[in-house]
């Protein structure tokens, strides 16, 4: 039986310019080539000496026996998990991490429901009136940490601060010269107002762009049906805002968790331990004793905590995601 060989006819100069053909630049066949790695390779190379390096340097300081002569030296004997059972044998410690998750709740909780309430006042404002809050915000939040903190030093200043002058001339006599920074309970307030202070532009800001994407016929069905304010920020408001709402307050968790320098500039962790949270813990150990390695220990334990905080947080976050589906 003869074979019959099936040619493909050739194509026209019209399906020849039709055809798709390679992007420039691009080899054919799929092959990428190396160039995309080189240009990331800098970035990628950046990352790892900034962060991972000194992740891993901590974590090794953590495991030796590291004081000012092994600095000087740079030889240092390991001794494993030791620095951890002294750490975590120490009454102290344990009273720093009461401390430092009561600093954190406290800070999240008022920094949420301000910045929402801020975000829901921003929403119902004319223009004129939203153009200058939202450019407040934008200043209160462009303030460097330490210029903040150096103001609210000076507002609370025992002799020439404004508060103590603003209460005297109330009649709140008993307010005049009064040390706030040397109690500990007026320190702490203290310290938390300045970090809610500081916090709450951003929180507001997120919180009333993702309100600007809400639709309004949402709003209008929910006031039809006769549900009052309360009603719809439970049924409609929130519902919608919750996927950003959970990212800011993940956020907040890892911005307040990690307060350092608002409670280093300002008390240095005192009166006595009032205002020591974790970091200014760390930090004290290592400096006070040279005892970099009880330090770093100090550091990978808030890392722990900090990131056990967040999984559980997100874990929730996802399963709440999962049951509204």
């Amino acid at each position: 039986m003869p074979v019959v060989e099936q040619r493909t006819p050739p194509r026209t100069p019209r399906e020849r310019a039709a055809a798709p053909r390679p992007a420039p630049g691009r080899p054919v066949g799929g092959a990428r080539g190396p160039w995309p790695y080189l240009l990331v390779a800098p970035a990628v190379g950046g990352m790892l000496y900034l962060l991972v390096y000194p992740l891993a340097r901590a974590v090794l300081i953590s495991l030796q026996d590291f004081r000012l002569r092994q600095l000087i030296s740079g030889e240092a004997e390991f001794v494993g998990l030791r620095n951890y059972r002294t750490l975590l044998t120490d009454p102290r410690f344990w009273e720093v991490v009461r401390r430092t998750f009561l600093f954190m709740a406290l800070n999240v909780v008022l920094i949420m429901v301000i910045a929402t309430l801020v975000a829901l006042m921003v929403e119902r404002l004319g223009r004129t009136g939203r153009t200058v809050v939202l450019c407040s915000l934008v200043l209160a939040w462009a303030m460097p940490v330490v210029a903040a903190t150096t103001v609210f030093q000076w507002l609370f200043h025992s002799e020439f601060g404004v508060v103590n002058w603003a209460l005297t001339s109330l009649g709140l006599e008993s307010f005049e010269r009064y040390p706030w920074f040397a109690h500990g309970g007026a320190a702490f307030a203290i310290l938390v107002t300045l970090i809610v202070w500081q916090s709450v532009p951003f929180a507001a800001i997120t919180l009333y762009s993702a309100l600007t994407t809400v639709p309004p016929e949402l709003y209008e069905s929910a006031r039809l049906d006769g549900a009052g304010a309360g009603r719809i920020f439970r049924s409609v408001t929130f519902p919608m805002l919750r996927p950003i709402f959970l990212l800011v307050c993940s956020l907040e968790v890892i911005w307040t968790f990690k307060a350092f320098v608002q409670i280093w500039v300002m008390t240095r962790g005192g009166p006595g331990d009032a205002t020591t949270i974790l970091p200014v813990y760390a930090v004290q150990t290592a400096l006070s004793g040279q005892r970099y390695d009880l330090g770093s220990a100090a550091s990978m334990v808030t890392v722990v905590l900090m990131s056990g905080v967040l999984v559980l947080y997100f874990r929730q976050m996802l399963r709440q995601e999962d049951e509204t589906r």
